[in-house]
């Protein structure tokens, strides 16, 4: 803890500006006068005050501060010592702090001490448990806890502090237990693992801590990991007190082994979030205030949904054309029935008339809504459905599924459970959704239409003019969407009459093809507001529906439109004004999907010359990549590939900072994968693929979009196969390997990566030239084919070097550990040097790290762990910052490698378990198995044989499974571990 950190703890704001006294014992004892540190002495003065502080302002007697310092054999002059010390102390406390009185010694004038701070912190604690204030208990402990600054009374000799320093870490130990059963209350299991394994390790016969340990393995899905403790707890009372573990570490034993119901992990609360998890969602959006009719639907499937009250799952799917009203009716019919659903309301728009949303994301959002934490959310579509019917078992919820795409993308998220219902809406009916009951929904009545017409409109307009309003109702073909359209520019515009409007719409030529059955009669509703555009408003609808992503930014519009910021900010926010654009969120938009159809097919029909619709996607595309190359330029200066990078007509954004430039490329993720996917043709197929190439070491290795990153490289891959282009293709191959290679799909991903490297010798292609043979040294690598990696290796150096750049330094790190594999630590430490160097001289951040993780790996086989420690820290920090998931769990496993060791086996076993935690879906099954290998190590040295045999047993079905070699050497512990 700093010193300021620790000011914080004894004094407030106001007794600092006072200038009054605060003191710490729980570390070194120290003083200070409002801000000011205090020089209060030797050691045995220290130990003198620390004595007379711990007495809470009671009168110490000569004789008991004496027996204190110096216990049975104090030296002759101990009363004149104790009166030196006395003074000493008074002239730098003062007079009235340090008080004599009866022979003896008093404290007074005391502002704050760090212990009785914590022992207030600590009662409010209980306070907050007491009253089911689980978050804030957690705070106040970890609050308390925060006082101590090492051991206690540090380096203060003397029996009294010997004892008070055993008191006050016992003190320590109970509140760190407290607080960890708070964390397994509040469901924060998995976090505690780490600590209580290294808690565990130091303090190996405190039974309450081995509980704790037992009971969040077990919440963790890790059964055999507790049972295990519980073996290794009973054997080491044995051995070391000759007793039994006590009888609640029994129970729990056996609970375990039944899977008691009651062991059962509670929701873990986000502590991250503003405000606590939403546990019965409330996601249904507003209702229309002026919803009218739909009498006998609404009342139709009102009784449907009623059925579902504690009896079956009821399915109802409303059908019609688009612009039907499917979704108001929805949403109105939902709030009405909210009371058959008292445990929540989930909503989802699964955009199935345009690009449909995945099952297995929507789910994961609603895993979210139900108070599931991401860690503990699966992956596929399977496991996450059977999580999410498990959550509703026993619940009334109400599942609105607005804008499906067929049943096929329904079925994963119906609920299952009793009591639970889905609302369906979609363009198409469900015929093949069994046990759905059907709703087929027509366009307004007459009477309907008008009173829809009316409520926005106005009655008074309206009733001056019912014919022509009647005309406008009739020339929107009683579709709700339409008239709502017509009926708001009306409302706009209070110059216009309902006569105007009736005329406009009285011209069959510009609609009656558009007002037929089927989507046609959505293109007529949506040309009553096209019609009113200018001409720079119509453009900006027409090119702007053409893009494919989930939305767009304002600068990502302004570079389709070849148009100024402002001057597109206008034109956007006129379109929000006319219903044909939505405002997503300050400086983003978004087309409703029905809208971006007509929007399309204005752009077929309207636009030119024709070539202008390229054109804008082809601006799109510069953008991004134009964009992409900066942050790239940003993070890793100095390095070669925005040299190779395809050239861009449209500039890119500028960045203040490498954060700002990684929080844009987080933002548009989905929006430019989607262009790639998209632009994936000839003519932008080299910048599709280069836009990948620039932005996968960021995306992809932050392990939030690697699946969707394989998927575009695949869909270029394709194309450029098609088109014959072999950079393109061979730059798409390069891709699947890095992230194929990360999933730990080691096989594939070195075929891509040879396919790259002949594809970019074919065309000359310099990046690929040199990454292809880098990544298939990696590759290598982790296979155990040092020779080859090493011949690679040579290979990408010379490539990087003909071309002078910089990312030779990663060949050279990855040179350096094919050295330290072939027992070259020596030239390993240079050749990890000299990477790092360059790094340096080039200022790169995320690069720099690492190049400190390279080195840290060839000094910690030299044998200098402090140096290897320091040099991952700071990699681990800085991968930490920059959303590198990957590579901070492996910068973990480095650390519980290094401390092993070191023979720490403690730090080594929780490094260990943050290294599971952050590759939980990086880095592949081997690289998960080689993990618990090494945790078991650590638990093994730790004297936690059972749980170390537990997770050895674990990572050698993994190895099995994948055929590996490393199951002999794990067969080989396990009979070791069994005859021992």
């Amino acid at each position: 803890m700093s010193e300021d950190a620790l000011r914080g703890m004894t004094a407030t704001a106001e007794q600092v500006a006072a200038g009054e006294l605060h003191f710490a014992v729980l570390g070194p004892v120290r003083a200070w006068r409002g801000g000011e540190p205090l020089a209060i002495g030797s050691p045995q003065q220290r130990a003198m005050l620390a004595a007379l502080l711990l007495r809470g302002g009671r009168t110490a007697t000569a004789q008991e501060l004496v027996d204190a310092l110096w216990g049975e054999e104090p030296p002759p002059r101990a009363l004149a010592a104790l009166r030196t010390y006395a003074s000493r102390l008074r002239k730098v406390l003062g007079a009235n702090a340090l008080v004599s009185e009866a022979g003896g010694y008093a404290m007074r004038a005391v502002a704050a001490l760090d212990a009785d701070r914590a022992a207030t912190l600590a009662a409010e604690a209980e306070d907050a448990l007491a009253a089911g204030d689980l978050t804030h208990a957690r705070e106040l402990y970890g609050e308390a806890l925060d006082a101590w600054e090492g051991e206690p009374l540090a380096g203060l000799p003397g029996p009294y502090a010997d004892l008070e320093r055993t008191r006050l870490e016992e003190w320590r130990l109970s509140l760190q237990e407290a607080r960890l059963q708070v964390e397994l209350d509040s469901g924060h299991h998995a976090d505690a693992v780490s600590e209580l394994t290294a808690l565990t390790a130091a303090h190996p016969l405190r039974e309450r801590l081995r509980e704790l340990l037992m009971l969040a393995l077990y919440r963790s899905g890790r059964q055999a990991e507790a049972l295990a403790v519980y073996a290794d707890t009973r054997r080491l009372l044995a051995d070391e007190l000759g007793v039994d573990p006590r009888p609640e570490l029994s129970e729990l034993q056996e609970r375990i082994l039944r899977a008691d119901e009651g062991l059962s992990a509670p929701r873990a609360e986000d502590d991250e979030a503003a405000e606590p998890p939403v546990i019965r969602p409330a996601q249904l959006p507003a209702c229309v205030s002026d919803f009218t009719g739909r009498a006998d639907s609404v009342k139709e499937l009102c009784e449907i949904l009623a059925t579902a009250d504690g009896n079956v799952m009821a399915v109802s799917a409303v059908a019609g054309i688009g612009g039907v009203g499917k979704t108001t009716l929805a949403v109105h019919v939902a709030h009405a029935a909210r009371e058959f659903f008292p445990d929540g309301q989930l909503y989802v728009d699964l955009q199935g008339s345009g690009t449909p949303a995945e099952p297995e994301a929507v789910l994961g959002s609603f895993l979210r809504a139900l108070g599931t934490k991401d860690s503990a959310i699966p992956d596929g579509v399977e496991e996450r459905s059977a999580l999410y019917r498990s959550l509703l078992s026993g619940r009334r919820v109400l599942a609105l599924l607005d804008n499906a795409r067929d049943a096929a993308q329904i079925r994963p998220l119906l609920p299952g459970a009793e009591g639970c219902a889905a609302l369906i809406t979609s363009r198409h009916r469900m015929v093949d959704l069994s046990g759905a009951h059907l709703v087929d929904l027509d366009v307004m009545a007459p009477d309907e239409a008008m009173l829809l017409f009316t409520k926005i409109v106005g009655e008074e307009r309206v009733q001056n003019e019912h014919e022509a309003a009647m005309d406008v109702v009739a020339a929107c073909g009683f579709l709700p969407l339409a008239i709502r359209i017509a009926a708001s520019r009306l409302a706009a515009r209070r110059t216009w009459t309902v006569s105007v409007l009736a005329s406009k719409l009285s011209d069959e030529r510009r609609r009656l093809d558009e007002l037929q059955a089927g989507d046609q009669a959505v293109k007529a509703t949506f040309e009553l507001g096209y019609g009113q555009l200018t001409r720079s408003q119509a453009r900006a609808f027409r090119l702007l529906g053409l893009a494919d992503g989930p939305d767009i930014s304002l600068a990502a519009a302004a570079a389709m439109l070849d148009r100024g910021a402002e001057e597109t900010e206008d034109l956007l926010e006129s379109l929000v004004d006319a219903s044909l654009l939505e405002s997503a969120a300050p400086g983003r938009y978004r087309f409703h999907d029905l809208v971006r159809l007509y929007a399309r097919a204005c752009a077929e029909r309207d636009e030119y010359p024709p070539t202008e619709c390229a054109a804008a996607l082809s601006r799109l595309l510069d953008f991004y990549l134009a964009t992409a190359a900066r942050v790239y330029e940003l993070r890793r200066p100095g390095e070669g590939l925005p040299r190779y990078l395809a050239s861009t007509a449209t500039a890119g954004l500028d960045f203040t900072s490498s954060s700002a430039a990684i929080e844009w490329l987080f933002a548009e993720a989905d929006c430019l994968l989607a262009t790639v996917r998209q632009q994936s043709h000839n003519g932008t197929l080299q910048r599709a693929a280069d836009l990948l190439l620039a932005t996968q070491e960021d995306l992809a290795e932050s392990g939030a979009f690697s699946l969707q990153y394989g998927q575009a490289a695949v869909t270029v891959r394709d194309a450029a196969r098609a088109t014959e282009d072999p950079r393109a293709e061979g730059r798409a191959w390069l891709v699947m390997a890095a992230t194929h290679s990360m999933a730990g799909n080691l096989d594939m991903a070195d075929a891509e990566a040879q396919h790259a490297y002949l594809l970019g010798q074919s065309c000359g292609d310099p990046v690929v030239c040199s990454q292809a043979p880098n990544d298939r040294a990696i590759i290598a690598g982790l296979q155990n084919r040092p020779a080859d990696a090493e011949a690679y290796l040579h290979q990408s150096l010379a490539a990087f070097r003909e071309r002078q750049d910089p990312d030779e330094a990663s060949a050279l790190g990855n040179l350096s550990r094919v050295h330290l594999m072939t027992g070259r630590t020596a030239s390993a430490v240079e050749l990890a040097q000299k990477a790092l160097a360059i790094y340096v001289r080039h200022g790169s951040v995320v690069r720099l790290a690492n190049g400190r993780y390279a080195l840290g790996m060839a000094l910690a086989a030299m044998g200098s762990h402090t140096a290897a420690e320091s040099e991952y820290a700071q990699a681990l920090q800085t991968f930490e910052e920059n959303r590198q998931q990957f590579w901070e769990g492996m910068t973990l496993f480095r650390l519980a490698e290094l401390h092993l060791d070191a023979r720490r086996p403690a730090r080594a076993a929780a490094h260990a378990e943050q290294s599971l935690a952050r590759l939980r879906d990086l880095g592949g099954r081997q690289r998960r198995a080689t993990t618990l290998t090494l945790l078991g190590r650590s638990l093994d040295a730790l004297g936690q044989h059972v749980r170390a045999r537990a997770c050895w047993a674990e990572a050698l079905a993994i190895f099995d499974e994948l055929d590996a070699p490393e199951a002999a050497e794990l067969r080989d512990l396990l009979s070791t571990a069994v005859a021992a």
